[in-house]
């Protein structure tokens, strides 16, 4: 963003340094589809350059609400998708020999990551121009964040379902009519043990306690309960 703020902020040195420390606030999302909120971003910014009564802090609203959908929908497409595609067409070449494998893997993963970049920052740039003019008045503004967390929170769920693993090998009942507990969590909600995990986490977060002390805590639990086989 260096680039553009430099440029729009010529003559303003103070809107420069509230616009490059906007925009050294931590952000994470796929590379490839980066160049979307950047596109967006610079029409906030270019907006805000030429409207004296626009919000600035609506940029970092946007950034903030945008970055984990858009995080989350690339990181689908890109790594979870198009690279195993890629990966497949290029092991299946591989298998026999053919130099092709590698050279196919690098043609189709890459080719369309790169053209994404561009296209990404076009459609972002003409989205933010067009979109954001009449966004403060009509309170859209709202309604996007609203939206942008919506989805958030689902790929949110979706992670914390499939990426943290708690199962119970406690069994219930006697002989061969035993059942694993876990079995019948399940029957009352898939995946409860996770969530539950989930919200004992986030209450800690919140009680800003710091993350490796959270980390620590993990390790030494899941050690104890696998040594005495309750997990």
């Amino acid at each position: 963003m260096c680039g553009v703020i430099n440029k729009l902020y010529a003559d303003d040195e103070e809107g420069r340094i509230r616009a490059l420390r906007r925009h050294l606030e931590f952000m994470a999302i796929t590379p490839h589809i980066s160049t979307l909120l950047y596109g967006i971003l610079a029409a906030m910014e270019e907006e805000n350059v030429n409207n004296p009564d626009f919000d600035e802090t609506s940029i970092d609203a946007v950034r903030a609400s945008l970055m984990g959908p858009l995080a989350g929908i690339g990181d689908s497409l890109i790594w979870g998708t198009l690279r195993i595609i890629a990966a497949g067409i290029a092991i299946s070449f591989s298998q026999n020999g053919s130099i092709l494998g590698p050279i196919l893997f690098l043609l189709i993963f890459n080719v369309p990551a790169w053209l994404l970049r561009y296209i990404c920052l076009d459609k972002g740039y003409s989205l933010g121009v067009n979109f954001f003019k009449q966004i403060q008045e009509t309170g859209f503004m709202d309604k996007v964040t609203y939206a942008a967390s919506v989805v958030g929170l689902m790929v949110i769920g979706c992670m914390s379902a499939s990426m943290i693993y708690f199962e119970l090998p406690i069994m219930v009942g006697s002989g061969d009519f035993a059942e694993p507990l876990q079995g019948y969590l399940d029957t009352v909600m898939p995946c409860i043990l996770p969530l539950a995990i989930f919200g004992i986490l986030y209450y800690f977060l919140g009680k800003k306690v710091k993350t490796t002390t959270i980390l620590l805590v993990i390790i030494v639990l899941s050690i104890v309960l696998a040594f005495f086989g309750l997990v």
